[in-house]
């Protein structure tokens, strides 16, 4: 077998990655079409308005509680906590928040092309 196929970051070997107000990106993986990582909110934050450009993404809450705000004028909302999953498609103006009182821990994997982040003014921004 080839071991260039197989590969371990460890926990800290993470690198800071695509940033947004709010949150604590920490890439672990970028491979052609693929990112992964993790994402850290404080408790009571709120990150900024964004989207994932042509990238769908998965997230599953490791840690706290995930309040994603998303839709016309950011008024539909999911709350997941430990253990959940959340699939976020390509392109939809998000932002996420924390409303408990420990940090939230994500491990986020995308699937895409083109830039991972994109930060905008609101929820009705392109």
């Amino acid at each position: 077998m080839d071991k260039s196929q197989v590969s371990v970051v460890r926990s800290g070997e993470c690198v800071e990655a695509d940033p947004s107000p709010g949150v604590v990106r920490e890439q672990a993986f970028v491979r052609a079409g693929m990112w992964s990582g993790r994402v850290t909110t404080e408790p009571g934050t709120v990150s900024g308005w964004h989207h994932h450009g042509d990238h769908d993404t998965s997230i599953y809450v490791s840690e706290g509680v995930l309040r994603l705000e998303f839709g016309p004028g950011g008024t539909d909302v999911v709350r997941a906590g430990p253990g959940d999953f959340v699939h976020v498609g390509k392109g939809v103006v998000h932002r996420e928040g924390n409303p408990s009182e420990v940090s939230s821990r994500l491990i986020v994997t995308r699937a895409g092309q083109g830039a991972v982040t994109v930060n905008v003014d609101g929820p009705d921004a392109p």
